[in-house]
């Protein structure tokens, strides 16, 4: 590690100009949550292999932020050469180093692995000082990492309609109608699964999420694939092509937005796009010449794209993609419940096997039966499960599952104080052995070709401790009051997942407890198991889309794991304004209820 820093901060100083610091996010050039082994920069230079953080480098000094939901496996993994910075502690990155670099300092970053929506927020807080956030010409991390994982080259595999439930031209047709609308000739999708949702396509270029490495381009006239030919059959390349899309090499997508940029991108393809057959109305046409804005969204497109744009001709507004896919259409939703019937089945079958072990291995009581105690005493010497042999016999059970393709994330297998760690991650060396005097969490997902599963189930199968009995299996459990509570919830059209979120944590805060990370979220139909635009989050961005009819949300899948998370007491006089005025506005809405019950409505 010290090495890596060492060569780093060489080349910052070779740098023109000289950087005082370099920032290493985790994204890669689509702004992904999870990323390939080539992308994974940020976890080669400081260790820390959670999905989320950030790296800051200056000359004497290393740092990483990160969220409540790596917390603890950052202290296990950073060495005493990096700091950690928890994000809604500690200052933020750009309050940091606005506050601790010298006036009018370099900021180094590459500008593919950052969003527009984060560098003009840095740029802002840099200002105050004069310093200068820096776009460096290579990723210099890639220039040291002399061990970096290839390229992935994985086919691009077409998406069935039988499973996608609505055909690229219908797609299309309404995203061009949307451009319409806001008077826009064109839109750049970064984020790979809109790419895939969009054209219908999958692929496995990440780990766990069925994407492809791929940007798009979509105008009024014209549908631009960019990916690694490499990857695309002749077969696939006729399905894509008679769907008016033309492909093309995946570093084409920058010399092509400065084209988009320049009104000529159109005129330099000579595919025909079957505009017509997408845009039925006549109104793409009528707009076409009225319409000189290109959208881009903030959140996902990186910096690099949107400097190649025109300022006074960009729309920075969310991608109308992200809305349509979160609503599943009726063949998805389907296809979401037969998923998750079949993994649910594994997951069953899963337990009854480990409850079997548990007791002819370990002597245990069986699961949640309370007897004296399980025996330490191995029944066979030569035998013992762990939480990684335990996690593969699970994924076992899933593979026999029709459609199953993998699992839509690692598997977090964790005994007794693993299971703190929220985002857990056993590895064959140091994983514990399985315990039947401890709490067993197992969190788990998988890809089936008609949907995406995540479950979260917490065991014991030898006595729990009291605190234990009295968060998950009493009449006073706290976490079965919060399922219940989001479960049952019903709120009028326009509520988001910020004023629902609270009612999860109600039942905890009552006894000084609470949960460093949100309370459910979006899932993807074969696609990303973290899908947006919505959440139910105490987080700010909980806030922009409101729930609706037909999204897929997980129901606080998560909470499983809080009773062995420290716990945070709370004073009433701590809580936001925002507590009373949501608590206030569910008696409204169940007095409200009650009138239209009893008026017969």
């Amino acid at each position: 590690m010290a090495e890596i820093l060492s060569a780093l901060r060489s080349l910052m100083a070779s740098h023109s100009p000289p950087l005082h610091a370099l920032i290493v996010p985790s994204e890669d050039y689509h702004q992904s949550e999870y990323v390939s082994d080539r992308d994974k920069r940020r976890e080669f230079v400081s260790g820390f292999t959670g999905s989320a953080g950030l790296a800051l480098i200056t000359k004497d000094e290393a740092r990483l932020w990160t969220d409540g939901r790596y917390f603890l496996q950052a202290m296990q993994q950073l060495s005493d050469q990096w700091q950690l910075m928890r994000i809604g502690e500690d200052p933020s990155v750009d309050s940091w180093i606005s506050d601790n670099l010298p006036r009018e300092a370099a900021i180094g970053v590459d500008p593919w692995c950052v969003s527009v929506d984060t560098a003009q927020r840095w740029e802002r807080a840099f200002a105050k000082n004069q310093q200068k956030l820096i776009q460096t010409s290579s990723n210099l991390v890639d220039e040291v990492w002399k061990n970096q994982p290839p390229a992935e080259t994985n086919p691009v595999i077409v998406h069935p309609l039988e499973f996608a439930g609505r055909s690229v031209a219908e797609k299309l047709k309404d995203l061009r109608e949307k451009l319409a609308i806001e008077r826009a000739r064109g839109i750049i999708i970064t984020a790979l699964d809109e790419v895939a949702w969009l054209y219908n396509i999958r692929g496995s270029d990440v780990s766990y999420c069925p994407v492809v490495h791929a940007f798009a381009i979509v105008t009024l006239n014209s549908a631009f694939l960019y990916v690694d030919k490499r990857k695309v059959s002749s077969k696939v390349s006729s399905s894509i092509q008679e769907n008016g899309i033309e492909v093309r090499e995946y570093g084409a997508v920058s010399s092509d937005v400065a084209l988009l940029a320049s009104n000529q991108l159109d005129k330099d393809t000579g595919l025909s796009s079957g505009r017509n057959d997408v845009c039925e109305t006549g109104t793409c046409e009528a707009e076409e010449n009225n319409n000189d804005l290109i959208w881009v969204d903030p959140a996902s497109c990186c910096y690099a794209l949107f400097s190649k744009l025109d300022a006074k001709k960009m729309l920075l507004q969310q991608s109308p993609l992200a809305l349509a896919k979160a609503l599943k259409n009726p063949v998805e939703l389907d296809g979401l419940r037969n998923a998750h019937i079949r993994d649910g089945a594994a997951v069953v079958q899963y337990l009854v096997w480990l409850d079997k072990q548990m007791q002819e291995i370990y002597g245990a009581s069986g699961y949640f039966l309370e007897g004296k105690g399980a025996s330490k005493k191995r029944f066979r010497e030569t035998m013992k499960l762990t939480e990684v042999t335990a996690s593969d016999k699970l994924e076992g059970f899933r593979a026999t599952k029709e459609h199953f393709r993998g699992l839509s994330f690692p598997t977090i297998s964790s005994v007794g104080p693993n299971a703190a760690v929220i985002h857990y991650s056993p590895q064959p060396e140091t994983c514990a052995e399985l315990d039947p005097d401890s709490i067993y969490l197992f969190d788990s997902g998988a890809q089936y070709l008609d949907g995406t599963t995540d479950i979260t189930r917490t065991v014991h199968f030898g006595k729990p401790s009291e605190h234990e009995k009295a968060c998950y299996t009493s009449d006073s459990t706290q976490v079965l009051k919060g399922h219940i509570a989001l479960g049952n919830a019903r709120f009028p059209n326009g509520t988001n997942g910020h004023a629902l979120d609270i009612l999860a944590r109600i039942p905890l805060w009552r006894y000084g407890l609470d949960y460093r990370h949100g309370t459910g979220h979006g899932i993807g139909s074969y696609l990303n198991v973290h899908e947006g635009p919505h959440l139910i989050s105490f987080r700010p961005q909980a806030r922009n889309v409101p729930l609706q009819a037909s999204m897929t949300v997980t129901d606080v899948n998560a909470l499983t794991e809080l009773s062995l998370l420290a716990g945070v007491f709370l004073h009433r006089q701590s809580w936001p304004s925002f507590v009373t005025w949501i608590l206030c506005r569910w008696e409204l809405w169940d007095k409200i209820r009650e009138c239209t019950r009893n008026q017969g409505g």
